[in-house]
């Protein structure tokens, strides 16, 4: 076990008033703890990243399995091992060639996840449901920047703790909602930036950087989107940014509200 994760914070967070019986406790921030019930989807461990993910065949994949993408030397907490967005074919920054997506498909969700970027304009991403790109580029205050749901919100670069230092997104997640065959409700997020509520049930309209992008990405420029679940996608571009400490909960959201109080 990696040492941060015996410096978790105690913030105590209730999620609830989702139209469901139970009640979600967990944490937010670098070192949050899994939820009851959720699963750890990035550990440190090549045997997890093998176990848990795959890679994403979209039209510009480049790349072959085993995947290439690296178990390293946590940088800031010592012992241990984190995962590395390294893959050759990804070198200047082309983007859907070596991106990684789970196994398992998930509808709604609450999601952990923790990411370092060693090297200045350093860029990954996650993307919920292998649509919607939460961003990850140091630099970038605009709205395809940090943190920002790519090109629909301003980027929270001011909740950012900068170049070699553990960064943590808390997000809650709902599906977009069809009814014979047509959406009639937009995907909604709300995450945690570090700690601090930055986006609340903010609704995502479509897939943002065309069919290389993600699932719906070609589909009517990226604005047919279609109802099915999908894994949760990281990105590789050919930078150095690390992760560690992922975990997602599922989630049944019957009404359209994301928002989680700290």
């Amino acid at each position: 076990m990696n040492s941060f994760s015996r410096r978790w914070a105690v913030a105590i967070l209730a999620v609830g008033a989702w139209a469901t019986t139970s009640v979600v406790v967990a944490q937010v921030g670098v070192g949050a703890r899994p939820a009851p019930g959720a699963e750890v989807i990035i550990d440190g461990t090549r045997q997890m990243l093998d176990d848990k993910w795959i890679y994403w065949e979209g039209p510009g994949f480049k790349s072959a399995l085993p995947i290439k993408w690296k178990i390293v030397e946590d940088p800031v907490d010592k012992p241990g091992t984190v995962v590395m967005t390294d893959d050759p074919v990804a070198a200047g920054g082309k983007f859907g060639t070596a991106d990684i997506v789970t196994k398992k498909a998930y509808r709604d969700f609450r999601l952990h996840i923790e990411f370092l970027v060693m090297n200045p304009r350093g860029n990954s991403g996650v993307y919920l449901q292998n649509r919607y790109e939460i961003q990850i580029m140091d630099g970038d205050k605009t709205k395809h920047g940090m943190g920002a749901v790519i090109n629909e919100t301003e980027s929270p670069y001011h909740l950012y703790k900068g170049l070699g230092k553990w960064n943590a997104y808390d997000i809650t997640f709902r599906a977009a909602r069809f009814a014979d065959g047509k959406r009639v409700e937009k995907a909604l997020v709300t995450m945690f930036f570090n700690g601090v509520k930055c986006h609340t049930n903010q609704p995502i309209t479509q897939v943002w950087g065309g069919a290389r992008s993600g699932i719906d990405g070609g589909n009517d420029g990226g604005k047919g989107i279609t109802d099915s679940p999908a894994g949760l996608k990281l990105q590789c571009e050919g930078h150095d940014v690390r992760y560690r400490n992922a975990w997602i909960k599922e989630l049944d959201l019957k009404t359209p509200d994301t928002d989680f109080k700290e």
